[in-house]
């Protein structure tokens, strides 16, 4: 993914020209083109929303657009987050099962 470093916008891999301003992208690097929009992915918001994975979703559809990398970010976490819950709250399940009918 690549975005154009006049106005930020999403451009495909290996087009001289911006389609969405007209800028000229010869000599541009690919390493530098996220820094322009602001957008970096963001470890404490994936952390945050792998503890409240309600907030991660609510972020990602929130910067979808503007800031896709965090986003991004923050999806992953709610994901994790989400099926950590899940084995979490089947192991609990599981051990309780056990308990309940005597097997030690």
């Amino acid at each position: 993914m690549r975005f154009c470093p006049n106005c930020g916008e999403e451009i495909i891999e290996g087009t001289r020209f911006c389609p969405h301003c007209g800028h000229n992208l010869s000599g541009v690097s690919p390493t530098n083109t996220n820094t322009v929009s602001g957008d970096a992915p963001s470890t404490g918001y994936a952390v945050l929303s792998a503890i409240i994975p309600i907030v991660g979703l609510i972020l990602y559809l929130v910067w979808k657009d503007d800031y896709p990398l965090r986003a991004k970010s923050c999806g992953k976490g709610a994901l994790i987050g989400v099926i950590i819950s899940i084995v979490l709250g089947t192991c609990t399940a599981i051990a309780s099962s056990f308990m309940g009918y005597g097997y030690y």
